[in-house]
């Protein structure tokens, strides 16, 4: 059964006539109705507001890292543990085949229903979640396969265990590591990207976000509960913090916004899918038109540009 938040209840009301158009086959009700959903999701996804976009980066109905390795690869095969620990489960990763390429996809796992969440540690990796990304990208690299990457994460895991298996240490050194990779990379926010828990997957060639997803260095919760000792003013965070995909392309801290269907990708899985698809095929294309060393030169200039600005 489908979730609606507050400010898509409208749409859920026009959704269900045109559920009962459609099995009477009135065909003059379901145009107008089709029109009618057409005007309401224009009217009330152009002008959403920051927590808005935050509702839907976390909606329960959102595509998750392997709803889109399922929607996007064939031929997939998926490879497990990091060969010093074990297998977490809240990071994917998958060889196979997008459209004509052959790719290996990196991606973070939340979970939907009470086992699958706790399974996948609701999407919090442990450390030895991010060895196995780099043992994936690594070998991707020795097989010059382009590496796609999935954020969707509130955090890397903080428990006891995580930060006795060294956690910093494992995220730090997949950012020195992927900066290095010499396979073309490309990273995509597919919903939430949550301080280094996103980062430890997020260093490439290309960084994008889809249109109503969210990066930060803590969660709105989490700075208000710091800023002003009261958790619930997270709305009043999340307008003070900039995490949008808008506000992190005009502060240059992203290369794109992948449009996803303006209704959401919670509601149009496909869609969702064909565009992250389709930027992917596209950039990659553009990312081997230039030389290895030109390649990694830029990727180099726009790290260590992060954060500069002039007067």
């Amino acid at each position: 059964m489908a979730t609606y938040l507050d400010f898509e209840y409208k749409i859920k009301f026009i959704q269900e006539d045109i559920i009962s158009a459609q099995v009477r086959h009135d065909e003059l009700a379901l145009e107008n109705l089709q029109e009618n959903l057409d005007k309401e999701v224009s009217k009330i996804f152009n002008n959403l507001s920051p927590f808005q976009k935050l509702q839907l980066a976390r909606h329960t109905d959102r595509p998750y890292a392997l709803d889109y390795i399922n929607l996007l690869m064939r031929d997939k095969y998926e490879i497990h543990g990091d060969r010093h620990f074990r297998d977490d489960a809240a990071i994917l990763c998958y060889m196979g085949y997008i459209g004509n390429e052959k790719v290996m996809v990196i991606g973070e796992q939340k979970g939907r229903g009470t086992k699958n969440k706790i399974k996948r540690n609701f999407g919090m990796p442990h450390p030895e979640g991010y060895r196995k990304a780099l043992r994936a990208a690594k070998l991707a690299e020795k097989f010059n396969l382009p590496l796609l990457m999935l954020i969707d994460t509130p955090g890397a895991y903080p428990g006891i265990g995580a930060e006795e298996r060294n956690q910093s240490e494992a995220i730090a050194r997949n950012l020195l590591e992927l900066s290095q990779l010499k396979t073309p990379t490309i990273s995509v926010v597919i919903g939430e990207g949550g301080s280094g828990g996103a980062l430890a997957i997020g260093v490439a060639d290309k960084f994008a976000m889809m249109r109503y997803s969210v990066f930060s260095v803590i969660s709105p919760e989490g700075c208000s509960a710091i800023l002003w000792n009261d958790p619930t003013k997270a709305e009043a965070a999340t307008n003070a913090m900039k995490i949008t995909s808008e506000d992190l392309k005009e502060l240059n801290l992203i290369d794109d916004i992948i449009a996803e269907p303006l209704i959401g990708a919670h509601r149009d899985r496909d869609g969702a899918a064909a565009a992250i698809g389709e930027y992917f095929l596209e950039e990659l294309a553009k990312l081997r038109s230039v030389s290895e060393e030109e390649r990694m030169q830029t990727r180099y200039n726009k790290l260590v540009g992060v954060g500069a600005y002039s007067e």
